[in-house]
């Protein structure tokens, strides 16, 4: 029985990993963010475990943080308690069930895919030279080569104006998924609005994944389909794109990159991005990454093609992820300049609902704490969900803890601001907005009422190594704590 997905995924540390494998004579080796072991998964005879099989190769990787598991031959992957079952179950003599997808959701989205693949050309095939070229410049690609679209599979679908990205299972070939990418005009600027089949939770492709060889070790990670065409362009490296930009690193993707000895972080130009290159490098091992600092001489890759940069002299200049303990102010004089020239974005992400709230307190910051007060009924909740609404719009990954009113009631609340309209007057408009609504990063914590801080604590850890959280409300305070602790320290 799978662990029910309401209650806190229970603990599991590193050393307590690591001696459940010695005692049932896995073998395994240290990675950079998981433990490599023989898969359960890949074949062997029901009389001796593939683990204990000579020379089978090391193709199950368990998260050092959290125990859950992938096998990259197979694609099975469970909790640390699944692993744990599927250990039992083989010794006593029952092959594990092989993981294979059947979900209903899962397929749907594939063929969907497969229909939208079909009916997209590939861009250069497009009606004539000059059909070709506007499309391109409309996506400011104009510098990337036909050869490069082609060895990555970029397609054209013309309908929605968008541009193909493909997401091919790394060890068959097959198509799992799409992400669509198309530009939309916003007074003077270009926005780019993104798509994806199967939905945004559920799509973990690190786009240029197939064309990686096994004996590659340095690898740019950037926040973008684009960067990475460049990227393999000017400086011929291997490079991967992220499926969520710097909105988040999802932990089921760690395992394919573990091959890598180096990785260098370019995530983008802004500051967010840089926030969120320190923060992926923490999961991914300080020790392995290098970060390409925003400036204006290091914009992000696409950008650099098209300013003609020197790819190798940025990425030469690449800052060390793990500083040392001591530092001087000359290796802090970069940062500083930094703040210096970027003090709208030091400030934070602004509020689009509540110009006057960004006069008051600039915009959110990651490490801030922020007490709202006031009376019972005087509207504390109705505005901290518009306020965190309109951050998680933005992509600011939120988490809510609401032990006061129950969750159902708090998303029926977001969800009506989020539609800015009484739903329940227009039902047939739930799905389009509820649709809409699933593919924002918010999250919420299912305790209610008084609760011991530590499971909390414990709970928002858990959720920030999972979906790189940066925003944490408790609402509120006094039910979380109960009434007993009011005399205590708070």
């Amino acid at each position: 029985v799978l662990p029910s997905p309401e209650g806190p995924v229970p603990s599991v540390s590193i050393t307590e990993i690591r001696q459940y494998l010695r005692t049932h004579s896995i073998p395994f080796h240290d990675g950079y963010s998981c433990l490599h072991t023989p898969s359960l998964f890949t074949g062997g005879h029901a009389d001796q475990p593939p683990a204990a099989a000579a020379g089978a190769p090391y193709t199950l990787f368990i998260d050092k943080t959290t125990g859950s598991f992938l096998c990259t031959a197979t694609l099975a992957e469970g909790t640390w308690q699944d692993f744990q079952a599927n250990v039992e179950l083989q010794n006593r003599g029952i092959p594990p069930a092989s993981s294979e997808e059947t979900e209903e959701d899962l397929r749907q989205a594939s063929e969907d895919a497969r229909c939208i693949w079909d009916r997209a050309l590939p861009l250069w095939e497009l009606l004539d030279e000059d059909e070709t070229n506007k499309t391109k410049a409309m996506f400011g690609i104009s510098q990337v080569s036909n050869a490069t679209l082609k060895r990555f599979g970029v397609r054209y679908l013309r309908a929605a104006k968008s541009l193909v990205f493909p997401w091919f299972n790394p060890r068959n070939a097959t198509l799992k998924g799409l992400k669509l990418v198309r530009v939309e005009k916003k007074g003077d600027t270009l926005a780019y609005v993104e798509e994806t089949l199967p939905r945004f939770d559920s799509y973990h492709n690190l786009f240029g994944l197939p064309l990686i060889g096994s004996r590659d070790t340095e690898l740019v990670l950037t926040g973008w389909e684009l960067d990475t065409l460049a990227l393999h362009q000017a400086a011929g490296v291997a490079s991967l794109a992220l499926p969520r930009g710097a909105t988040c690193l999802p932990p089921a993707l760690l395992p394919y990159l573990e091959q890598f000895k180096r990785i260098t972080l370019w995530l983008g130009e802004d500051l967010r991005s840089w926030e969120a290159a320190k923060l992926f490098a923490r999961k991914l091992s300080l020790k392995r990454c290098s970060l390409v600092r925003p400036g204006n001489l290091q914009p992000r890759p696409l950008e650099a093609l098209n300013q003609g940069l020197n790819f190798t002299k940025i990425l030469r200049a690449a800052l060390p992820a793990s500083h040392k303990s001591i530092i001087s102010f000359r290796q802090l004089r970069e940062e500083v300049f930094g703040e210096l020239a970027n003090t709208e974005q030091v400030a934070g992400i602004k509020w689009m609902r509540f110009p006057e709230l960004n006069k008051l307190l600039k915009g959110h910051r990651r490490g801030e704490l922020t007490v709202f007060t006031g009376p019972t009924g005087s509207g504390k909740t109705t505005f901290i969900s518009e306020y965190a609404l309109d951050l998680c719009m933005q992509g600011v990954c939120t988490l809510w803890g609401s032990f006061e009113i129950n969750n159902i009631r708090l998303a029926k609340i977001m969800l009506t601001q989020f539609a800015g309209r009484r739903l329940e007057d227009q039902l047939e408009l739930y799905d389009e907005w509820a649709d809409r609504f699933e593919d924002l990063p918010l999250y919420f914590m299912t305790f209610h009422g008084q609760q011991n801080i530590k499971t909390v604590i414990e709970t928002m850890q858990h959720a920030v190594y999972m979906y790189d959280i940066t925003h944490v409300i408790i609402d509120n305070l006094q039910f979380m704590m109960g009434h007993e602790h009011l005399s205590g320290d708070r």
